[in-house]
């Protein structure tokens, strides 16, 4: 620097702008960026773009002599010029400065190494980056500053980062500079699970709150996207935290990239998260073949960021990275978003029509109002009173999924059984058939699935294939009551993610399955939905231990927990404890408003599904307490009692369960009707519904284990771990014998193999239900006890039992019927 230079006439630096260029300020003007001082010739408040349109005087001697020594930025406001010609928001415009009035140096050379930036240029070029890159490549020709890539580059020099932008340890905002290490180390040891991945991005609220921190002697609270907090005094609150986690394809590890504090999303500032995230996993080896957002409107404005054409006419799935290369990435939408977006559409309309089929809403909103009834059929031939007839009562399962195949099954039912409500229904099963089957490959979680759940193959590629040919026609062809075409209207997105992600799955097959030499053998397409990131969430809400948002601080002493017991192996759980979920958990809690049970709260909150506090008189014998229990000793009474209690244990443990084959496992149901989907055939005693043999041979356990082992001792304390101890006798005297819920045998793949899957799960939850009533009657009981109101009958001329009328009419199921 600093030497002459001979340009021929007329020629125009291409790196400076000759009217940006100025003389040596005087020592009264002012040094801040924001404001610097006019070039030679210029008169104060004359702005740069005003000097770019004067013609330009020929230095003497017709030499150009450009020295760059000692040079500055001119031009009053600079920013105020990039928020003029740039679009930059005023807000960033605002938050710039705020924050950086006059920490910046405007000497050009201070600019040109990063080794010399200071925490404060750092900053700058991070947030105009991420909130602008167009101003950012505006800057760069006036300013040194790094290539967009150098802002989160690693340098590793025996294990150790040298230098990293927009990273951090110890569990700072930004990305974690820790997790990249480990994962650097399992591609190093050739392990090719960990060489292939999907990003994913979701975005948590938090309570503004402004807080010091003694340890670190700064204010939290604040704006922070991992090169330091903005804490200035006009600096705006954090209000929402930016979560990233790259999920493994071929192999289920997971591993949460970092967090941002925003106190505003923007598509573009998920747009360069997602690059940056995605140059930082090629600088270690591993390769991004797919990134997913929500199903939103950000989610939206972060596709067409990436250069994502949503159009059903001409959808283009990928995206380069880095831009130009021959990379292409795949976008995802997250399907879960997707079907609330459709729910929603086909609430609003009403009905949608194709061709000369009809879908109708009405038909799932019946279904879900739909009261008990009771049913008389004749007696199998095979039975002892085959000419008698048989009651059962017809119940709908709240936990079904509006799309699923039990609402289709039970809809074609309902019409078989010559309902007036369900007639003509045939459209409707239709389009709730396709949801399924679309669902079911997009839910797929592992090698041990059936069906369209198994994950993405080459023997079931094909049929894959011409069930997205289908859904691409049918939605295209979707009209509202007056001919629009919904793929046109406002209530778009949820059908078009679908194509997308249709789309990009077919991409990936064609691009890695069935390139020649390919070592991909299947796709695993839970890693393109949120249910991996979701999990991790819920985790991190546990550990902040707040019902509501929590504030800055306690979620980063959260995420800093979470990340020190971070497993990186495949299938890890990021909770702890025996309330960690699992993925299928997590998916069926996210679909909880797509279920028949939120439907019918939509149309009618008074028939929630809420349990009464009374309980039947029956298990009043049961009680210790109870001088009634001492006195009788028909064995016959106490089973049926037994039998009562169990009944009541199913209805409280159905009241919370989202799974509908393990809510329909609960009752005893009558075994022909198994194939008619969300409606369920069950016996019932007055109005009990009777449990089933597992439940009943459960209760039957625990009420024997209670008897072996006395009363708890005194406080709290003593009676957790006396429960615990009960629980575990319980679970001892059911090993070894046959199976419980043979309805389950093939549900219990769903969940992957696991220790706490479904089965494992009833079975505690019925366990401790039972043992909470038997040994806490007062916080789950209404009993009355004046025999003289009671009235026992003798049923079937031998076993006493309390009358219907009497004992039964405080119990309700959890339809609310």
């Amino acid at each position: 620097y600093g030497l002459r230079r001979k340009l021929r006439r007329g020629a125009v630096p291409s790196r400076f702008l000759p009217a940006l260029w100025a003389a040596p300020a005087p020592r009264s003007a002012p040094r801040g960026p924001l404001q610097a001082l006019p070039g030679p010739g210029l008169r104060r408040g004359t702005t740069s773009v005003q000097a770019l349109k004067r013609p330009r005087r020929s230095p003497s001697g017709g030499d150009h002599n450009y020295s760059l020594q000692g040079q500055r930025a001119a031009g009053p406001d600079i920013l105020g010029e990039l928020a003029e010609k740039r679009q930059l928001p005023e807000e960033i415009v605002g938050l710039l400065r705020a924050q950086f009035s006059a920490d910046l140096p405007c000497e050009l050379h201070s600019w040109r190494q990063m080794a010399e930036y200071s925490p404060e240029m750092r900053q700058f070029a991070c947030i105009l980056y991420l909130y602008h890159a167009e101003s950012y490549d505006y800057l760069q020709k006036i300013f040194s500053l790094p290539h967009p890539y150098s802002l989160t580059k690693q340098v590793f020099i025996h294990s150790f980062i040298l230098n990293v932008w927009l990273s951090n340890n110890e569990a700072a905002a930004g990305f974690s500079n820790d997790i990249f290490l480990r994962l650097q180390e399992k591609v190093k040891r050739e392990n090719r699970a960990y060489r292939y991945c999907a990003v994913m991005v979701q975005d948590m609220s938090l309570q503004k709150q402004q807080e010091w921190d003694p340890q670190t002697g700064h204010l939290t609270g604040f704006v922070d996207l991992g090169a330091g907090i903005l804490d200035a005094d006009e600096a705006p609150l954090a209000s929402e935290v930016i979560v990233l986690m790259a999920v493994g394809i071929s192999s289920p590890w997971t591993a949460p990239l970092g967090y941002f504090l925003v106190n505003r999303i923007t598509g573009h500032l998920l747009a360069q998260l997602f690059r940056q995230a995605i140059s930082k996993l090629n600088n270690i080896g591993i390769m991004v073949l797919a990134v997913t957002s929500g199903a939103s409107a950000h989610g939206a404005e972060t596709a067409r960021a990436l250069g994502i054409r949503i159009d059903p006419e001409r959808i283009q799935c990928t995206f380069h990275h880095p831009p130009g290369s021959a990379q292409g990435i795949t976008y995802f939408f997250d399907v879960c978003h997707a079907l609330q977006l459709i729910k929603n559409a086909l609430q609003c309309f009403q009905k949608v029509e194709w061709l000369s089929d009809t879908m109708w809403w009405q038909h799932v909103v019946e279904l879900a109002a739909l009261q008990e009834q009771r049913v008389l059929e004749q007696c199998s031939p095979k039975s002892d009173r085959s000419m008698s007839k048989e009651s059962y009562h017809l119940k709908v399962n709240l936990a079904t999924l509006l799309f699923s195949e039990g609402v289709a099954d039970a809809l074609e039912h309902l019409q078989n059984l010559g309902l007036a409500s369900f007639q003509n229904c045939s459209g409707t099963v239709k389009f709730v058939r396709l949801m399924s089957s679309l669902c079911n490959v997009f839910y797929g979680r592992g090698p041990y699935e059936k069906g369209l759940k198994q994950p993405l193959l080459a023997g079931n590629y094909t049929k894959i294939s011409n069930l997205f040919n289908e859904a691409k026609s049918f939605f295209v062809t979707l009209t509202d009551s007056v001919g629009r075409y919904i793929i046109k209207s406002k209530r778009k997105l949820g059908f078009l993610s679908f194509l997308l992600n249709a789309e990009s799955l077919k991409w990936l097959y064609s691009k890695y399955m069935c390139a020649e030499g390919s070592t991909f053998h299947h796709l695993q397409t839970y890693a393109f939905s949120l249910d991996p990131l979701e999990l991790f969430l819920r985790a991190l809400q546990q550990a902040c231990g707040t019902h509501g948002s929590p504030t800055c601080a306690v979620f980063q002493a959260a995420y800093h927990k979470l990340l020190a017991s971070c497993s990186l192996s495949p299938g890890s759980s990021h909770g702890s404890g025996s309330d960690s979920m699992s993925l299928l958990d997590i998916s069926l809690a996210r679909r909880r408003d797509l279920t028949l049970s939120s439907i019918r709260a939509q149309y009618n909150p008074a028939c929630r599904r809420a349990l009464a506090r009374e309980y039947p008189f029956s298990a009043g014998l049961f009680l210790h307490s109870s001088a009634l229990s001492n006195a009788l000793t028909d064995l016959s009474f106490r089973a049926q009692g037994i039998t009562c209690t169990a009944s009541f244990v199913a209805e409280q443990v159905a009241h919370d369960l989202q799974c509908e084959a393990c809510l329909a496992s609960l009752f005893d149901s009558d075994e022909s009707r198994l194939r008619c989907g969300s409606v369920l055939y069950i016996k019932k005693l007055g109005r009990v519904s009777l449990p089933s043999a597992s439940v009943r041979h459960i209760t039957s356990i625990s009420e024997r284990v209670l008897k072996w082992y006395g009363k708890a001792g005194d406080g709290s304390k003593n009676r957790k771990m006396w429960h615990l101890s009960l629980e575990q006798e319980v679970f001892q005297e059911l090993l070894g014998e046959s199976p419980l819920f043979p309805t389950l045998t093939n549900h219990l793949f769903d969940g992957g193999l696991s220790i706490s899957n479904h089965y494992t799960v009833l079975v505690k939850k019925i366990t401790r239900c039972y043992l909470n009533i038997r040994t806490n009657p007062a916080q789950h009981l209404n009993l009355k006890y004046s025999c003289g109101r009671h009235r026992l009958e003798r049923l079937k001329g031998k076993h006493l039992f309390p009358s219907p009328l009497c004992s039964c009419q405080s119990s309700c199921t959890h339809m609310g019927s």
